[in-house]
């Protein structure tokens, strides 16, 4: 993969020096961050679509904040304070599925369950805080809670490779599968399909994706980024296919937006933060264009 990265870093340098793009190109943290960018961008697109049509926005916050609390475990089992990806992802697919095993087995509706795992998950989390700061410096769960996309490692970058590799396929394989148990679980019970397994695989992959993109967007802002694009993308598209598409535009341009626009402007927002703030403006624009214009009204 070093080679692959030297590539792309070799063509975002070319197109610096071409002024087509910033000059901080030339630094390999800024190359990386773009890149981590360019992975997650179309991903939390296209997943974002199902997130909204599935209304699991709050699923997805409830995976972001546990991951704070895979980190603190995987600090405390002496794993690097940087990226303790074994014990995160372990901690938050145990947890998903749980959650989804308990939500198919009670009469609490959905906000109210993951609510209360939520709550446990935080609790457990602070309670862990204290004996995780005396061996870390408090900047790294800063950058966990927050994201820092400029910080993104080579390490980090073949994590999300890997993640989106897996993800992309499992969406690419069941994505009408999973659309239709979503908007008719009785439908796709009747053609034969595994309703349960396949909302097992979705809570699965958002599992992944969210703890992938912890480091570059942060545990409590990686919800927006899933959820922003696709509500953007739905107030001006008028089929599936247009949907996906604006969405992972949307996803993609805040990303990169998110990274450059602080640097070239010298403005002292995160890169998290800047990349959630982008997409929210391109939502409140969206929504602007849909109110303002009678085909967009009509469109979904």
């Amino acid at each position: 993969m070093s080679d692959v990265y030297a590539l792309l870093r070799s063509a975002l340098e070319g197109l610096a020096t071409l002024g087509l793009l910033p000059q901080a190109m030339f630094f390999q943290f800024v190359s990386n961050a773009v890149i981590a960018a360019l992975l997650i961008g179309p991903l939390l697109g296209i997943l974002g679509t199902m997130v909204v049509v599935k209304r699991m926005a709050f699923f997805s916050q409830a995976i972001g904040n546990a991951a704070l609390t895979g980190v603190s475990i995987g600090v405390l089992l002496g794993e690097s304070n940087s990226s303790p990806y074994v014990s995160t992802f372990a901690f938050c697919v145990i947890f998903g599925l749980i959650l989804r095993y308990t939500q198919q087995r009670t009469s609490l509706s959905n906000d109210v369950l993951i609510g209360v795992f939520l709550s446990i998950s935080l609790a457990i989390g602070a309670s862990l805080l204290l004996f995780v700061s005396a061996r870390t410096n408090t900047h790294v769960l800063e950058n966990v809670m927050f994201g820092s996309i400029l910080t993104v490692s080579v390490t980090d970058l073949n994590i999300l490779v890997v993640v989106t590799l897996v993800c992309l396929a499992l969406i690419g394989f069941l994505y009408n599968q999973m659309l239709l148990a979503s908007l008719s679980p009785s439908l796709a019970q009747a053609r034969g399909l595994d309703v349960r397994l396949i909302e097992y695989v979705f809570v699965l992959v958002i599992t992944l994706v969210t703890v992938a993109c912890v480091k570059i967007v942060g545990a409590v802002l990686v919800e927006a980024l899933l959820v922003i694009p696709a509500a953007a993308s739905r107030n001006i598209s008028s089929s599936l296919r247009g949907f996906v598409v604006y969405s992972v535009i949307i996803a993609t341009v805040s990303c990169l937006l998110g990274i450059i626009v602080p640097m070239q402007s010298n403005l002292p927002v995160p890169s998290g933060g800047a990349i959630i703030l982008t997409a929210a403006f391109v939502f409140m624009l969206t929504a602007l264009v849909r109110n303002l214009v009678p085909r967009f009204r009509v469109a979904s």
